[in-house]
């Protein structure tokens, strides 16, 4: 939903692990969160918790306020959306308080975060936690048949997170543009595809993580050897096996929207051009999407999804403590409040958010069950065997170096 949902920027990101690297000491994370949940809430009570979250998405707001309601009603927490264009931003305020000493009090108190970002702040003790086990929602997480929820791109998350929605990357079509019959199943035919369909394809720009997430989808499908990607990236490992990728991508790109030349912004701007009936097919990392667009006047009720077959890539997304943050009370309540039913349950209905949920249905009562009932209503939602295995994200160092080189590539 990032998605990160999750939305980092590799090439900044790579410029803060630098200063981390070269200007910080290195410390052990903080002490696992023992106290109980009861001591918690009384702690929380009256503070006002500065979540600092991607801002781009308007129904992501919607539900970010919607979340500040119901913990103010319930607990007596506040919560502040500091609305950000690039996680990096948040990671980047946490290591100038580092820097300058400022261990207690900081401006951030949650994150919504995942991949490079969370890689960053782990390796570099800028956590507090572990903190996850002493929220008793979080024994409702599906740990098991959803291993994202506790490794994040390849990164054991170590109860350093809290996990609160689940993407996986799928594709939107337009019904009366688009023959079904001749949707693509793999990379390889997406540029066949392209080729019969010139200038009715894009992807965002490498810059915005959904424009990543479009190459590394298709480099963990054209890639010889899928566990390379699961090591983190060096200078004798990336040239070869990224090779394929771009021999692909080189023959896709005069066959994109504008002739490759120039490319949307974000997904949401993708998504535009897809309404607006300028391009036929977008990437997505909600399969909800046609349904939420179409709820929320987004998309044409005519907007469909599709999977690739060989499977498609998806992570979830997480908040995690900055280890100085002023209100770690509050923050754990807001935490513990998104892996709710009541709250996994409304975001992923479509009307709200469309973002599916990182619980064990198994787990639920009847009643908190029947409230995720209602997601599978609407007719462009996908139906349960529509979906195809979720891929492993590759480990975050593949990310940075593939904007490095999509950039350097497409200013030549």
């Amino acid at each position: 939903m990032r998605h990160e949902p999750s939305s980092a920027r590799a090439t900044g990101l790579a410029a803060l692990l630098l200063l981390a690297a070269t200007t910080l000491p290195a410390q052990a994370q903080g002490e696992p969160e023992t106290r109980d949940f009861a001591d918690i809430l009384a702690a929380a009570e009256g503070q006002t918790v500065y979540w600092n979250a991607w801002g781009g998405d308007p129904a992501t707001n919607d539900f970010i306020a919607w979340v500040g309601e119901e913990v103010r009603e319930r607990h007596g927490v506040s919560v502040v959306h500091v609305k950000l264009s690039d996680t990096a931003e948040a990671v980047s305020r946490v290591l100038a308080e580092k820097a300058a000493g400022r261990d207690e009090g900081g401006a951030v108190d949650l994150i919504w975060i995942n991949g490079p970002n969370f890689l960053a702040m782990k390796e570099e003790s800028l956590l507090h936690g572990p903190f996850v086990e002493a929220l008793p929602n979080f024994a409702l997480v599906d740990t098991q048949e959803k291993p994202s929820n506790v490794v994040d791109f390849t990164v054991p998350v170590e109860g350093l997170a809290a996990p609160w929605r689940i993407a996986q990357v799928a594709y939107l079509y337009d019904v009366e543009a688009v023959d079904a019959a001749a949707l693509p199943g793999s990379i390889p035919e997406m540029r066949t595809w392209a080729e019969a369909n010139p200038g009715r394809l894009t992807h965002p720009t490498a810059r915005d993580f959904m424009g990543t997430t479009f190459l590394k989808q298709a480099l963990v499908e054209l890639v010889d050897d899928r566990a390379a990607l699961q090591e983190p990236a060096t200078d004798e490992t990336y040239a070869q096996t990224v090779a394929p990728l771009w021999d692909w991508y080189d023959a896709l790109r005069p066959n994109l929207w504008r002739a490759g030349a120039e490319f949307p912004e974000s997904g949401p701007a993708q998504n535009q051009l897809l309404a607006d009936g300028e391009i036929d097919m977008a990437i997505t990392f909600n399969p909800a999407e046609a349904a939420a667009g179409a709820i929320q006047g987004r998309l044409p009720e005519t907007i469909r999804v599709f999977f690739l077959e060989d499977g498609t890539i998806g992570n979830t997304s997480f908040v995690a403590i900055p280890y100085n943050a002023a209100h770690k009370e509050g923050a754990m309540v807001v935490a513990n409040f998104l892996m709710s039913p009541e709250a996994q349950a409304r975001g992923q209905d479509p009307a709200n958010l469309g973002a599916f949920t990182v619980l064990d249905l198994s787990r639920l009562s009847p009643d908190e069950r029947a409230a995720f009932d209602q997601s599978d209503a609407h007719p462009a939602m996908p139906a349960p065997e529509e979906f195809v295995r979720v891929l492993p994200e590759p480990h975050p160092s593949w990310m940075t170096r593939l904007v490095a080189d999509w950039e350097r590539r497409i200013s030549g």
